[in-house]
């Protein structure tokens, strides 16, 4: 899901402060509680029910075991913000999500493969030990990096 904040630029050190404390502040007077761990997490309890929500910019999951009170939540969202639902998560900050009979599992390959792709190590070989099998090691020094960036 994807929600806008109107009279704030995007693009801004403001926009993203603002964004969030109006988002906040909805959703707890609703009732939703910000965790102390970490302030990206919001939930709700009613009764048997739990709705969480993890905002993070502009994106959020929102997750729970009433699937009512999920679609109560995405209405309210509509009416205060303009928000785009894109369905069941599949990609989120990184992480691929994949759900099967047995449950939902998760992974980063996609994100690791950006990796090397930009380090320049997508064709490379796998190798138990990330130097030359022969490599002689010394205390003397040597010149620096030419772009040490690369290696960061």
């Amino acid at each position: 899901m994807v929600c806008r904040l109107h009279k704030s630029l995007y693009g801004l050190k403001q926009a993203s402060r603002t964004w969030f404390r109006r988002f906040s502040s909805a959703i707890q007077d609703i009732g939703f509680q910000q965790s102390r761990a970490d302030y990206s997490l919001f939930t709700l309890v009613r009764g048997n029910s739990i709705t969480m929500i993890l905002l993070y910019v502009d994106d959020m999951i929102i997750t729970g075991n009433d699937e009512q009170e999920i679609q109560n939540l995405k209405q309210f969202l509509n009416g205060c913000f303009r928000i785009k639902d894109l369905g069941l998560l599949k990609y989120f900050l990184g992480v691929e999500v994949a759900r099967s009979k047995d449950g939902i599992s998760i992974c980063q390959r996609k994100y690791t493969l950006d990796i090397l792709e930009e380090a320049g190590l997508l064709g490379v070989k796998p190798t138990k030990v990330p130097m030359e099998p022969e490599l002689v090691l010394t205390t003397t020094g040597s010149d620096a990096l030419k772009e040490p960036a690369q290696y960061r």
